[in-house]
């Protein structure tokens, strides 16, 4: 998902940049054990440690925060607490952790637990010394838990550039799952960390590389983790949104495994963007589907509803938003469906930029599908706002989902306005 020597990059959800997107094509065009689909027989020697018992169903609120995102981003820990979004999150998903030679590993060692924080710079406006245990964004984080005692937060592995691991890991999910729970329970910063997220992309399926660990491939990874990390620590995984018949999600056996994780984080968005360079025009984060959406089963009810179907409750589904937009250039047509010669200038990467910049740069216009879209001189961009937020919001409580998740922290406003309209 992301390679942290380029900070900037933001490899995390389908199609999260051009060459994912351009790869993806070219690789592919319930509450207990037993319940769900493929679980097998349930006997009361199988069934699962039962997950820790977790803010109710609806009320999560899960961001992730970038490990490469305090450099050229400048965003730090100390922005979460304050833009006031530490207040409104029950969760943060620190990403992200190496997946290599069949074991979890360290991201970047630096930044997770070595940088040195001066007091302008800390969450509690207490400078780092250069004699104690531990610095970077890991005691960052332990201060910020320290101010809202209910937070809880996750280590994340693997994303876009880094799920290549999970082949060798499916080998041995019992070695992979222990080397794990030794990285994210390690001494040194034990108390950081309330468990573990797997953002495999994608199962038996194909991202950056193509996956052929097998359909039960991931039910045997989870159950290893869940197995080796036990009922007091949460074990969560972010899953293809991909609904379409023969796609990602009927690739690997998600409700399988559903039976070993507190919940899934659907990545509901990516859906669309300009590595289709002529377009069409077309929302990344759809909710419904709409008159023209260039691919059916492209949009978050799509991908919700079939993982529903699969038996997965809905208690175990968190809603995916993006915190930035993705656009063209060379559009004419202010309506979505329009042509366009290539991705529009962004300020890290072209085709993608925050939210916090397209607010005043290229305000929102139009709604189309629940989310929102403008037109910028030769630029068209979509991307959701409150106001859309909301309408998600709505749908999330009217299917009793459990919660709703973001990539990523940094694309919001200094004051935190996306976190708050979902809360």
């Amino acid at each position: 998902m992301h390679v942290p020597h380029l900070p900037h990059a933001r490899p995390r959800s389908r199609g999260r940049t051009p060459a994912r997107a351009l790869l993806a094509a070219l690789c592919s065009a319930a509450l207990g054990a037993g319940l769900l689909a493929g679980a097998g027989t349930a006997t009361a020697a199988a069934t699962p440690t039962a997950p820790a018992p977790q803010a109710a169903a609806g009320s999560k609120v899960v961001g992730y925060f970038t490990e490469w995102g305090t450099y050229d981003r400048k965003y730090h820990v100390k922005n979460i607490e304050a833009s006031g979004s530490g207040a409104e999150l029950t969760h943060i998903n620190y990403a992200f952790g190496n997946v290599t030679g069949g074991k979890c590993a360290m991201g970047d060692a630096y930044a997770a637990t070595d940088r040195a924080y001066t007091a302008a710079d800390s969450v509690d406006g207490v400078a780092d010394t250069w004699d104690q245990p531990l610095r970077g964004n890991f005691n960052q984080l332990l201060k910020l838990k320290k101010k809202h005692p209910g937070l809880k937060v996750l280590w994340s592995f693997g994303g876009w550039t880094w799920s290549g691991g999970f082949a060798e890991a499916a080998k041995n999910p019992a070695a992979f799952a222990r080397s794990c729970y030794d990285l994210v329970e390690n001494s040194k910063w034990a108390e950081v960390f309330d468990g573990i997220d797997i953002d495999w992309e994608y199962p038996n399926s194909c991202g950056l590389s193509c996956d052929t660990s097998g359909r039960d491939a991931l039910p045997k990874l989870m159950s290893a983790l869940r197995a080796e990390f036990g009922s007091d620590n949460l074990v969560t995984a972010a899953i293809t949104a991909d609904a379409t018949p023969g796609g990602k999600i009927d690739a690997a056996d998600y409700a399988g495994a559903a039976q070993y994780v507190d919940w899934y984080n659907p990545m509901t968005y990516d859906f669309f963007g300009a590595w289709d360079a002529a377009g069409p025009t077309a929302p990344h984060s759809p909710l419904t589907s709409y008159s023209g959406i260039p691919k059916a089963d492209y949009h978050s009810s799509a991908t919700l509803a079939k993982l529903k179907g699969l038996g997965i409750p809905p208690s175990k589904l968190l809603l995916g938003i993006g915190f930035y937009g993705r656009g063209w250039t060379g559009v004419t047509q202010a309506a979505p469906g329009g042509t366009a010669t290539g991705p529009a200038k962004g300020t890290y990467e072209n085709g993608i930029e925050d939210y916090k910049v397209l607010k005043a740069t290229c305000p929102a216009t139009g709604t189309v599908a629940g989310t929102a879209y403008a037109k910028c001189g030769n630029d068209w961009w979509s991307y959701d706002t409150p106001q859309t937020i909301a309408t998600k919001m709505a749908y999330k409580d009217q299917q009793g989902l459990g919660g709703t998740f973001f990539w990523e922290l940094s694309g919001d406003t200094a004051n935190g306005e996306l976190i708050k309209a979902i809360d």
